[in-house]
């Protein structure tokens, strides 16, 4: 299954629309000129016994080690950081940073959990709930309006980093 029907088209309307308005204007007209890619049918798999399973926690929120590693490009005219950061699951909450312009980081700055659930997962672990944590954490930078590049960078490298860590479930949390 593809990940995206009719890319092809997707990137055209994207291309002569919002890119074009963007590169004449400055403007990003999400609202009425970003066309938001659909696919009819919703990809799916077989599923998972999580009890046990393997599972990675990948977010979105552009979460990366404060003191270690590069912040995601925040340069809204790069149109986006295509490429991932990993940390250990049993990272400090306190050691991470977010850089991501698309949202507003109160919420994430008080308390990382609502976008990095870290310490919630490890007492589902002892519950019994979930198997295990996968060694890392794969984080992104969310604010990414090529779903070209996202397809060709992005998600192979998210499925490298999962398939070396011998992953069998994710938990995607969006920002």
């Amino acid at each position: 299954m593809e990940i995206l029907e009719n890319l092809e088209q997707w990137q055209i309307e994207y291309e002569q629309g919002w890119l074009a308005h963007y590169r004449k204007t400055g403007e990003m007209d999400f609202k009425n000129l970003y066309n938001r890619p659909k696919n009819k049918v919703a990809p799916s798999g077989p599923g998972v016994d999580l009890a046990r399973s393997r599972m990675t926690l990948i977010s979105s929120a552009g979460g990366y080690l404060r003191a270690t590693q590069e912040p995601f490009s925040t340069n809204r005219a790069d149109l986006g950081d295509y490429t991932i950061r990993q940390f250990p699951s049993s990272t400090p909450l306190d050691a991470l940073a977010f850089s991501h312009v698309a949202y507003d980081h109160t919420a994430v700055d008080e308390d990382p959990q609502v976008l990095v659930p870290l310490r919630h997962l490890e007492t589902m672990v002892n519950e019994g709930i979930i198997g295990e944590l996968a060694p890392s954490v794969i984080s992104f930078c969310g604010w990414q309006p090529d779903v070209v590049r996202t397809i060709n960078e992005l998600i192979p490298a998210i499925i490298k980093a999962g398939k070396a860590e011998g992953i069998e479930a994710a938990l995607l949390v969006p920002a």
